[in-house]
């Protein structure tokens, strides 16, 4: 039997069919090859045609089935890009080009929500500002399209969205919900105040379904579509920070899921609902999330990180030199770069900064001793550093770090950054085999019951590398170094 999975990011959509018993990826694709459009018609504008992420999967469907027979797929799971908004008509028609996430112009929606319902009571209720979410974008369009508001029946979420094309089953989860920022941890039930606060009436939420269990099953319609079979069980959805997560078999408290990109991300489980005081991080339902048994994804984004890395590559170092290359002249440089510190922050205002936008510096610097592996070397440290500082604020909400699962990509591949991490962070790290969609496919699995718990789904995860830490002190007495650079 096997399992698939597709991942609708904003840049491509991905899918992966997976044995169910071995636990390997079998097929893989993705479209487009380049990155997809992102429509902009203003500043500060990101909307994408849903319409497009439905062509994208057909793509990749019709590549994957030249693998496997459709008969052969006991289950279907689906990861997707968080934050989105897509609106629909009682036909299941999309009244607009969906807002996605990385679209800024709810932002004064949401600040203004935060201060008429109270700071205090957003957090301690949604764990979060309500800030540039799904909820404050559909009260961006109420405000602005009236006409179209009037026609909406429902909102959907990307992956929701995807479902209900799947399904034509129009349905949400929890997790979704938590996301767009909807969701009543106190009272666990969507938040009558916020909904009146924004003249919203609850019947535009779609129907709950389990992010783990049965949320529909390919229609007809969409089987002669895509070449699937009539019936084939869609049995997980979840964001793509959740499900990058459950892809590196992060499910319990003190486990630590990070990706290290452009931009970085460290997401932690915490098991008790709560919240930073200073919503530097952003706390969600996790995909095992229950009220009787807290399971919270605590998200913590740096923007400045492997883009920092890429501007040394492009600015100090000779043309042409490889990433591989770079990673070995910083393994030339000690621990602490001989007194050099960076902080990462130049890639626009950071969440982490109170939204501040700090800028890059680069401190210590003596023209006389040091020259370009040790601004290297410094560079991926005040990345590691950003995250630890990141990490602490995690530990003042309650989670306790004991691991940090990462895939073998973008900076976890150099040895400097891994190390540093480790030891200033005092966490082991595990690097895996594994993407987004092949996780969805798993999901999947676990919520058809082909798996009977996510240890068993996850048994097979291949696991390349374990970094254990060592030079405790050294690393943390750079990293005290280099937070008295960081002036709040």
């Amino acid at each position: 039997m096997y399992l698939l999975g597709y991942d609708i990011g904003s840049s491509s959509v991905k899918g992966s069919i997976v044995d169910a018993q071995t636990g390997k990826t079998v097929a893989f694709a993705s479209f487009p090859s380049h990155e997809a459009i992102i429509i902009s018609k203003k500043p500060g504008w990101a909307e994408q045609d849903p319409a497009m992420w439905w062509g994208n999967l057909k793509l990749v469907t019709e590549k994957l089935l030249q693998r496997v027979s459709p008969a052969d797929i006991g289950a279907i799971g689906i990861s997707y890009q968080m934050h989105g908004l897509v609106c629909i008509d009682r036909d299941h028609n999309v009244l607009r080009p969906s807002i996605i996430w990385c679209d800024s112009r709810a932002v004064p929606y949401g600040k203004k929500a935060m201060e008429a319902l109270g700071e205090e009571w957003c957090l301690e209720h949604l764990l979060n500002s309500p800030g540039n979410f799904t909820a404050a974008k559909l009260a961006w369009v109420k405000e602005n399209e009236p006409e179209l508001y009037r026609r909406l029946w429902k909102i959907l979420l990307p992956g929701d969205y995807i479902a209900m094309r799947l399904t034509d089953t129009v349905s949400t989860t929890v997790s979704g919900l938590s996301e767009g920022i909807f969701w009543d941890f106190k009272a666990d039930k969507p938040s009558r105040e916020l909904l009146e606060y924004f003249g919203f009436e609850e019947s535009i939420l779609a129907q709950r379904r389990p992010t783990f269990g049965i949320q529909g099953a390919v229609s007809r319609k969409a089987a002669e579509e895509l070449g699937l079979k009539e019936g084939t069980p869609v049995t997980y959805r979840a964001g793509d920070q959740p499900n990058n997560a459950l892809s590196l078999n992060v499910f319990n408290p003190g486990e630590i899921a990070s990706t290290a990109g452009t931009s970085g991300v460290v997401y932690g489980v915490i098991d008790q609902v709560n919240y930073d005081p200073l919503s530097r991080v952003n706390t969600f339902a996790h995909v095992n999330h229950s009220a009787e048994n807290p399971r919270l994804g605590v998200l913590l984004c740096i923007n400045g990180t492997g883009i920092l890395n890429s501007w040394v590559r492009r600015n100090i170092l000779p043309a042409g030199i490889s990433y591989p290359e770079m990673n070995a002249m910083a393994e030339t440089v000690p621990i602490g770069s001989d007194g050099i510190s960076i902080l990462p922050f130049g890639n626009g205002s950071e969440r982490l900064l109170q939204n501040r936008d700090t800028g890059c510096s680069i401190h210590g610097v003596n023209f006389n001793r040091h020259g370009r592996p040790q601004m290297v070397r410094a560079a991926q440290e005040g990345i590691v550093f950003s995250f630890q500082y990141g990490i602490e604020v995690m530990e003042k909400m309650g989670l306790k770090v004991n691991k940090i699962h990462a895939g073998l990509a973008n900076m976890f591949q150099s040895k400097v950054f891994r190390d540093t991490l480790a030891g200033v962070s005092g966490a082991t790290i595990e690097l895996y085999n594994t993407e987004g969609s092949a996780g969805a496919a798993k999901g999947a699995g676990i919520g058809a019951g082909i798996y009977r718990n996510p240890a068993e789904a996850f048994s097979t995860l291949e696991r390349l590398s374990v970094i254990t830490p060592d030079h405790e002190e050294e690393y943390k007495a750079a990293y005290q170094r280099w937070k008295s650079y960081l002036t709040l």
